[in-house]
């Protein structure tokens, strides 16, 4: 069993940045890959971002590359979400998960566990 908790969520510009934070417990950490998903109201859960365990290979969606980086500690059990240049369309409850494996997968079915979210709200 992981626990996440997702933070550093919150309102801000177009055009402004935001760091979300993800802080796991449970079992070692350093044994699963981490994604970063989000879902806006009335529509499905989309994926965002996805770090391997060791770090060292990650993958993102198209709409959010060259602007968001993703980030992991194993030493802390954290992983982040560095939110640059962010734009209205960002906006979405932001989700942490990990799965069993070292792949940056982008499917939500291949996750086993999830943080509650955290809101992130973009204005223009």
């Amino acid at each position: 069993q992981v626990q996440l908790v997702e933070s550093g969520g919150g309102l801000v510009r177009a055009g402004g940045s935001l760091r979300l934070s993800c802080a796991a417990s449970g079992r070692t950490f350093d044994k699963y890959a981490v994604g970063w998903f989000r879902q806006a109201p009335g529509k499905e859960r989309e994926f965002v971002a996805a770090i391997t365990w060791s770090g060292m290979g990650a993958n993102y969606a198209n709409s959010v590359k060259d602007r968001f980086t993703i980030l992991r500690f194993n030493d802390k059990n954290m992983a982040f979400l560095q939110m640059n240049n962010l734009k209205p369309e960002d906006t979405a409850v932001y989700l942490c998960a990990v799965r069993r494996g070292v792949g940056a997968v982008k499917f939500p079915a291949a996750y086993d566990y999830w943080g509650q979210g955290t809101q992130v709200t973009v204005s223009s």
